[in-house]
């Protein structure tokens, strides 16, 4: 199972949309995600658009997954910037994974802004089925007495 990590992700985005957006430009913004389970594994699918694979950080500390990503334009010499609204700086998101995820086999891929994550779920979490004995003819007792 997956949790999220940041319960003010709603008050963040009202506070920049009010401030007009220079509300925590020293902090990481958020990554945008989506998270479902297919089968023995889960999927995440973290939005980086215009984020090279080298500047993307992805690691796992005591059940931590955490995914960094910095975007950086530099207009350079002689350039006048007209407008500049895309977003820029370090992104982070952190997400707890539980114990019946295996956080050892972890697998990742990058196409067309699109950071893949794929998480199997552990072998002790997936269901098994349990043999049920019946007894048989031939059982024995124990002895309990002490001696």
């Amino acid at each position: 199972m997956l949790m999220r990590t940041d319960p003010f992700r709603e008050l963040d985005r009202l506070t920049e949309q009010f401030l007009g957006g220079q509300a925590g430009r020293n902090r990481p913004s958020m990554i945008p995600l989506d998270a479902y389970r297919q089968g023995d594994r889960f999927v995440v699918h973290f939005d980086v658009p215009g984020v090279a694979a080298d500047d993307v950080d992805l690691t796992i500390e005591k059940n931590v997954l955490t995914v960094s990503a910095r975007r950086e334009w530099d207009s350079g010499n002689g350039v006048e910037v007209v407008a500049s609204e895309r977003p820029q700086g370090t992104f982070t998101r952190q997400l707890f994974l539980g114990e019946s995820l295996d956080g050892d086999r972890v697998d990742a891929n990058l196409h067309d802004g699109v950071l893949t994550v794929t998480i199997p779920v552990a072998e002790q979490a997936k269901p098994r089925k349990v043999a049920i004995d019946t007894g048989s003819a031939d059982a024995t007792a124990i002895d309990a007495t002490s001696s």
